[in-house]
């Protein structure tokens, strides 16, 4: 006979030592302090996926340069809603950061966040004519009343000197600005979290443990079954609430729960790389985030940007990122990942959100075949003056788009992220990709309201969360004065200057 696994019971599961997860138990540890909770974790390492810096762009994202958050119509106008929700959301969790500095939480905020202005710079007529419409919308608005325009040489050659050099005078090109730009590791930051949550005797950490399978017991609670990647032995946690914030295999985890929400969801991997500078003296002439516009068919995380990163105190230089098709769900997944994520529910959604998007097909099999000069042509756009010697690949993390069911189309591909939970709010799983991890805080938060209704009413919580975040409730984007002075104390508790 087998051996019999091991078993325990807490409140809480968290699968996946990422972001989304050291968030949530923050959350809840500050909320609801006496909810016992494990963290469980494949690898053997904390944010060791789609958390680590070199796994993505760094970027805070907070709408101000990223222009696919607003796109243009066709009657030539630029939508900004979802810039503005999105700039509502990272204010969130620079409120939630500032907190936990301020109560020495997080002891260092410099290696975690830096300031680092955002630009969006566009080149030709058409797109000069759509940035400068965007720009005349945007600055209208609270949030971005500081953003910046220019159309003049003299002064994109002050902001952003390595890509004006010898560039063509002739060529029309326009920039936005803003100084409130950040930079943000959220490796850094995920292992500070959870590096706190340890030191409390009703958190657990578990590392090298992958979990095989969730079914739901007669009495409403999960049973998480567990595998350790080391010695083969298996346990099983039962639990009243499962998160599950395991990046792109989050899919493939919640379709074992056998959730009816789940059903019709699918997903489609989409990897990158980066171009990394390797001479110093080009990574000192740079510091900015400048965005471009993304080529026809391209993904929103493949918008084109050449950024300054700060990555254990050295700062960085990057560019890209460059698209690829895998058909892993994560950096270090399976290749089965993929065909193991197709069902029955999910076919028909997944063939019509294919067919939908084939210049998203055709792009990637354009970025797949791409020579190391190709690259390099893509950059020159940008630094014009750029070298391949200067540069050397990294490899960046997977990201799984989500497809869901459409009664129109049969299925759509969504560029975004997107929480799907029981009805009784018992488990929940994060879906997506950008912005994700810029706005945790505000995804979590709304994520505990649906999934914990009771303590989420009582007066003590509601008193804590305004504690943690002033604004919550409120658009900072209608309140100048409280805009003014919520970003003022982040500023300072967060040394960003």
């Amino acid at each position: 006979m087998g051996k019999k696994a091991k078993k325990s019971e807490v409140d809480v599961v968290l699968i996946g030592a990422g972001i989304m997860s050291a968030t949530l138990g923050t959350l809840i540890n500050e909320l609801s302090p006496d909810i016992q909770i494990e963290i469980i974790e494949r690898l053997d390492l904390v944010a060791a996926e789609s958390s680590d810096a070199w796994n993505n762009a760094g970027t805070g994202h907070s709408a101000l340069c990223e222009l696919n958050y607003t796109p243009e119509q066709p009657d030539g106008t630029v939508k900004i809603a979802k810039a503005i929700d999105i700039a509502e959301q990272f204010e969130i969790s620079k409120q939630f950061w500032t907190y936990l500095v301020e109560n020495d939480i997080l002891k260092k905020p410099e290696e975690f966040i830096r300031q680092v202005p955002h630009m969006s710079a566009v080149f030709g007529e058409k797109d000069v004519k759509f940035l400068r419409t965007r720009y005349e919308a945007m600055s209208k608005e609270t949030l971005f009343k500081d953003m910046v325009y220019t159309e003049d040489k003299s002064v994109l050659k002050e902001w952003i000197p390595l890509m004006m050099d010898q560039r063509d005078e002739q060529e029309q090109i326009a920039a936005t600005r803003m100084d409130i730009g950040t930079d943000v590791n959220f490796g850094s930051l995920t292992r500070d979290l959870i590096q706190h949550l340890q030191t409390k005797d009703n958190i657990k950490l578990s590392l090298n443990q992958e979990v095989r399978d969730i079914d739901r017991e007669e009495d409403g609670k999960w049973e998480v079954e567990i595998k350790d990647v080391n010695n083969g032995e298996k346990r099983k946690i039962k639990a009243k609430f499962v998160f599950i914030g395991a990046g792109g295999r989050s899919l493939l985890l919640l379709e074992k729960s056998g959730i009816p929400e789940a059903k019709g969801y699918g997903g489609f991997p989409v990897g990158g790389q980066w171009l990394r500078c390797k001479n110093p003296e080009i990574i000192k002439q740079h510091h900015a985030k400048v965005y471009g516009k993304a080529s026809v068919g391209a993904p929103p995380m493949s918008v084109p940007h050449l950024d300054t990163r700060y990555i254990d105190g050295e700062q960085a230089l990057l560019f890209g990122p460059y698209a690829g098709f895998s058909t892993k769900f994560l950096k270090k997944g399976s290749y089965f990942d993929l065909p193991a994520s197709i069902k029955l529910s999910n076919i028909r959604p997944m063939i019509s959100a294919g067919l939908d998007n084939l210049d998203l097909t055709k792009y990637l099999i354009t970025e797949v075949m791409k020579s190391p000069s190709d690259k390099l042509d893509a950059l020159k756009q940008f630094m014009p003056t750029a070298k391949m010697e200067d540069w050397g690949i990294e490899v960046a993390g997977q990201r799984v788009q989500v497809i869901k069911k459409d009664p129109k189309h049969g299925g759509i591909l969504e560029f975004g992220t997107e929480v799907v939970s029981a009805a009784d709010g018992s488990i929940a799983a994060l879906l997506g990709a950008s912005p994700g991890a810029s706005t945790s805080v505000a995804i979590m938060i709304n994520l505990l309201k649906r999934c914990f209704p009771e303590r989420a009413k009582s007066e003590q919580y509601r008193n804590k969360l305004r504690e943690m975040i002033p604004s919550w409730g409120k658009k900072l984007n209608d309140d100048a004065a409280l805009c003014e002075q919520v970003r003022q104390r982040s500023q300072e508790a967060l040394k960003l200057s």
